[in-house]
């Protein structure tokens, strides 16, 4: 079976919708699997508009920093953001049951208590759900190494599959806007916005603070010119 066919066969497993009901034989199907996995790998998402990119705005709760060290997932949020518009109708939650208790320390920052997770699904499970939700779409978190890790680690130990998705950080968007290259924590840059966390971190809350930071950069990168991300990107490429 193609690697990717499987992929998605995993990925429906026992959450049901999505995929899931799609049948493998039929060749409407199989072409539509096709094209999702062209648009993984071959789209560049960096030459699109920004209004035409769909994106996944996403947040990690972890035990700690260091995945390959044994620290883990407690929850991820997200929500869907489309153009400049927060689809806050779509959101996403879990926690994730792990085999390590959260300590003191983690469960008074982010109010996840080892109670909690005692009956959450599984990494695995977590996962597959996420990735149903996520589809193809452009991640998209604030500091985003953090998750990056955490996801490269995870994907591979919870489903033997590699992460491929592109995360953009949010923090490298300020680093291009007028009077804004200082700004560095999600609390600092919301406060710079104007935006209110009204629960911080707690994984979708974060995630929905940072879709509003994600849309105000973007809408203040479009007025200075920019059109999309390969643009910034480049722009940063030549700044010292």
């Amino acid at each position: 079976m193609n690697p990717f066919v499987q992929f998605v066969k995993d990925l429906s497993g026992k959450i049901g919708g999505g995929f899931s009901s799609l049948n493998q034989n039929d060749p409407s199907n199989m072409a539509y699997l096709r094209n999702l996995e062209r648009e993984m790998k071959n789209a560049n998402t960096l030459d699109l508009p920004f209004d035409d990119l769909s994106i996944t705005v996403f947040d990690l709760e972890t035990t700690g920093f260091y995945p390959y060290n044994g620290d883990q997932i407690l929850s991820i949020g997200a929500v869907k953001v489309k153009g400049d518009q927060i689809i806050d109708s779509q959101t996403f939650y879990t926690l994730v049951g792990t085999d390590v208790a959260p300590s003191k320390e983690i469960e008074e920052l982010t109010g996840i208590t080892s109670s909690m997770i005692e009956d959450a699904p599984p990494l695995r499970d977590a996962l597959k759900s996420f990735y149903q939700y996520v589809k193809a779409d452009l991640l998209v978190a604030h500091h985003a190494n953090h998750e990056k890790q955490f996801m490269n680690h995870a994907t591979w130990i919870a489903l033997r599959k590699r992460f491929q998705h592109r995360i953009v950080d949010t923090a490298f968007l300020t680093k291009v806007l007028p009077n804004q290259q200082g700004l560095m924590t999600l609390d600092e840059c919301c406060e710079h916005f104007g935006i209110d966390i009204q629960k911080r971190h707690h994984a979708l809350y974060d995630s929905l603070a940072t879709a509003e930071l994600w849309v105000a950069c973007i809408k203040q990168l479009k007025k200075e010119g920019y059109t999309n991300l390969n643009e910034i990107y480049t722009r940063i490429a030549t700044m010292e």
